[in-house]
């Protein structure tokens, strides 16, 4: 997997990527470091409305601005997203209001709403042999978890000798690392085709998803990812204290069960590309996804009968981070593989926005059920979400099949 890194341009890319995961993470532990500073008692409020505009942009934006953008060079796309990115968290080191940190989202995340799914898209063509393409996703899957992993440490040593606030700058200079990365590629192409009009541009995307029978499968499942990463996100700290952490400060049994999902999700990222030679894509995405169903309705059944210990939790989220994993990684051959390349943006646009609509939908449910009823409760309801989607998904590949 490593050797696909001797193809210059995309090793520069994904020094691109890297550099950007690396800054992006940076910047959700500033804001939640300086939503504290800013306002003690309301911090969760100005965190979680931060989070539901990040999640409310990317749904908004991806897919109209890949209307927009169609036929401009992806190299000025993706570094004019970075130059954005780099000047709004230059300027949130001087944010003195909650508002302000509002903004800088805004304005953010609109521009990661544009450089991802061009990313996404650049890829194919620089690596259009198949198996580079397997390896290259297993490698940015690699990244994103090691950036899940090391980003809140790397964040605890830098504010231990600089003031929360100037985390925005070292975010700022990961974004500057962003550009550079997209500037050495050397990239040549355009993002999407211009042959319709905008307003048909704009709803390309989604039809193509909505009639391809890969992207539509993977766009469903991602519904699974969303009950996933909703539980570990927002469940998880209260199973935790449930389980017998500290709850005055659950941060060290949180940290391991984090750290369990991650490597989960590794060790599976490392096997896929030999895995993908024996076994059909949909076929890996709908074992992981089924295997995503069995841990949750095991987490929330110990959770509900008081059988659930932080060690357990750490063993469920090692297997669930693996299942994430299964089924996130294998998604984009799909789009490659049945999508024409002159559509790919559009696609992954599209693919961008459905599934973070998801997420819309399983961070509130979490959330909301979390408050009200008992930890295994929220669990137990999205393990149900998420067979619903098995079943959908495992009827989606037999259909095929039969065809």
């Amino acid at each position: 997997m490593i050797s696909i890194l001797r193809n210059r341009r995309f090793a520069a890319l994904f020094a691109s990527q890297v550099s950007s995961l690396a800054a992006t993470g940076l910047l959700t532990v500033a804001l939640a470091l300086v939503a504290v500073r800013l306002d003690p008692a309301g911090a969760a409020g100005i965190i979680a409305t931060a989070l539901t505009i990040r999640i409310a942009v990317y749904v908004v934006v991806s897919p109209i601005a890949s209307a927009l953008l169609a036929g401009r060079s992806s190299r000025a796309v993706l570094i004019t997203a970075d130059l954005v990115r780099l000047a709004v968290a230059a300027a949130l080191v001087l944010a003195t209001a909650p508002w302000q940190l509002y903004l800088g989202i805004v304005l953010l995340q609109t521009a990661s709403a544009v450089f991802t799914p061009t990313y996404q898209a650049v890829i194919p063509r620089v690596l259009p042999d198949e198996r580079d393409y397997t390896a290259a996703q297993s490698l940015s899957r690699l990244a994103y978890d090691l950036e899940s992993l090391l980003s809140p440490p790397l964040a605890a040593l830098l504010v231990l000798v600089l003031p929360p606030q100037a985390l925005f700058a070292v975010t700022a200079l990961g974004f500057l690392g962003s550009a550079i990365g997209v500037l050495l590629a050397g990239l040549h192409d355009q993002v999407g085709s211009t042959a319709e009009p905008v307003g048909r541009r704009l709803l390309r995307g989604v039809g193509v998803l909505v009639r391809t029978p890969g992207p539509r499968f993977a766009a469903v499942l991602d519904a699974v990812s969303a009950t996933i990463y909703a539980t570990v996100l927002v469940s998880s700290v209260v199973l935790l204290i449930d389980s017998g952490a500290d709850p005055a400060d659950p941060s060290a049994a949180l940290a391991i069960v984090l750290v369990a999902f991650g490597l989960g999700s590794i060790a599976v990222a490392l096997a896929l590309p030999a895995l993908l030679r024996v076994l059909r894509d949909t076929s890996v995405m709908l074992l992981g996804a089924a295997l995503a169903v069995v841990v949750l309705a095991a987490t929330a059944a110990a959770a509900l009968l008081g059988g659930l210990s932080i060690a357990a939790l750490a063993a469920l989220w090692l297997v669930l981070g693996a299942s994430s994993s299964a089924i996130s990684t294998p998604s984009a051959r799909l789009i490659r593989a049945e999508v024409p390349p002159d559509q790919h943006a559009a696609v992954f646009a599209a693919r961008f926005s459905t599934s973070h609509a998801w997420y819309a939908v399983t961070y509130p449910l979490a959330g909301a059920l979390g408050t009200v009823a008992p930890s295994g409760v929220a669990t137990a309801v999205l393990a149900g979400l998420a067979a619903i989607v098995v079943v959908i998904g495992a009827a989606m590949v037999s259909s095929r099949v039969r065809r």
